[in-house]
């Protein structure tokens, strides 16, 4: 990412009103939380990693911009697939036209289809399944057992895929994640294509469901860490809806209210969205129905931009990098 502050300027002198003022209000209150020395954790739904969010969520890692991560399990995997097989990604800009027809041909084709892009199943999805078959066999032969990330950075830090990357590395987030040890939750982690290989195997008796933590772990994994960094103040910014943000902002009201241990509420928020609150939507729910479940209080920093996410997240990682 630039850091000459050129992205910056266009933006504060062209988005002044409505979602557009949002988006700099967002991103300037995100600045002013790290400036502070607080701490932000990303949920991230959605197909943000085959929309190739890695071009800028990466650098935000790696400048220390973005501490954990919940991300629905197909972004994790994803990004990963992206990484050793973009060249044989399938674009298809008219994807609105296609008949059922199509689409079976893109099936007998084993390309599956992310709106206009398609994930090839043999170079991307098969893969990384032979690497990390391995490691989860190898894993099981000890007696240990992993969250579903850890298996992804001993795949990453493994050196195995190296020779295989089609883009450039530091275009990856996980491997910026993996660099910098960033804890990565994929609550419904089976809910992914590696999670239905996985449970594959466990069918076929080839593997042990225990050798991957359950989501209560994952959970408890987060408790942990939140309270380890609570006394910082923690913030949380959503792409998305869903179950990866549903997942992790619960922490703060099950430590209250469950627990009745005393911690801070979150203490930034900012979901992009394009759904409705009015068809009971919670992931377009208005900020402030989280405070009565005890995730935010009234004085919580709050930011809901409606918009598409895979516009308005480069942006405001932009204005947060001081691009």
């Amino acid at each position: 990412m630039k850091t000459n502050g050129v992205v910056s300027g266009f933006l504060k002198h062209h988005f002044r009103h409505f979602n557009a003022a949002t988006l700099i209000d967002a991103a300037e209150a995100y600045r002013a939380h790290l400036d502070s020395g607080k701490k932000m954790l990303l949920a991230m739904g959605g197909a943000m990693s085959t929309a190739e969010i890695g071009l800028s969520l990466a650098e935000m890692i790696r400048q220390d911009k973005v501490h954990a991560v919940s991300c629905s399990a197909n972004n994790l995997e994803e990004d990963v697939f992206n990484l050793v097989a973009h060249d044989h990604y399938v674009r298809i800009p008219h994807y609105r036209d296609l008949t059922p027809a199509d689409e079976r041909k893109l099936l007998d084709q084993h390309l599956n289809r992310v709106t206009d892009t398609c994930i090839p199943e043999h170079e991307a999805i098969r893969k990384i399944e032979h690497h990390i078959f391995e490691i989860w066999s190898k894993t099981q032969k000890r007696g240990d057992r992993k969250l579903p990330y850890e298996y992804f950075y001993e795949l990453v830090r493994s050196g195995a895929l190296e020779s295989e990357y089609q883009i450039d590395p530091k275009d990856s987030w996980v491997l910026a994640a993996a660099e910098k040890n960033l804890p990565i939750f994929t609550p419904g982690w089976e809910d992914s294509t590696l999670g239905n290989i996985f449970t594959s195997y466990c069918l076929k008796g080839e593997l042990q469901p225990s050798t991957m933590k359950s989501g209560v772990e994952q959970m408890m994994h987060l408790t942990e860490w939140y309270r380890r960094h609570c006394d910082d103040r923690v913030g949380f910014f959503q792409i998305g809806g869903g179950i990866a943000g549903d997942f992790p902002i619960c922490v703060v009201p099950m430590l209250q209210q469950d627990m009745e241990i005393d911690v801070p509420f979150w203490a930034y928020f900012c979901q992009i969205t394009d759904t409705n609150e009015s068809y009971g939507s919670y992931s377009g729910a208005n900020p402030t129905e989280k405070i009565t479940w005890g995730k935010l209080d009234e004085t919580t920093p709050k930011f809901a931009i409606n918009s598409d996410a895979t516009i308005v997240a480069p942006l405001i990682f932009a204005i947060v990098l001081g691009g």
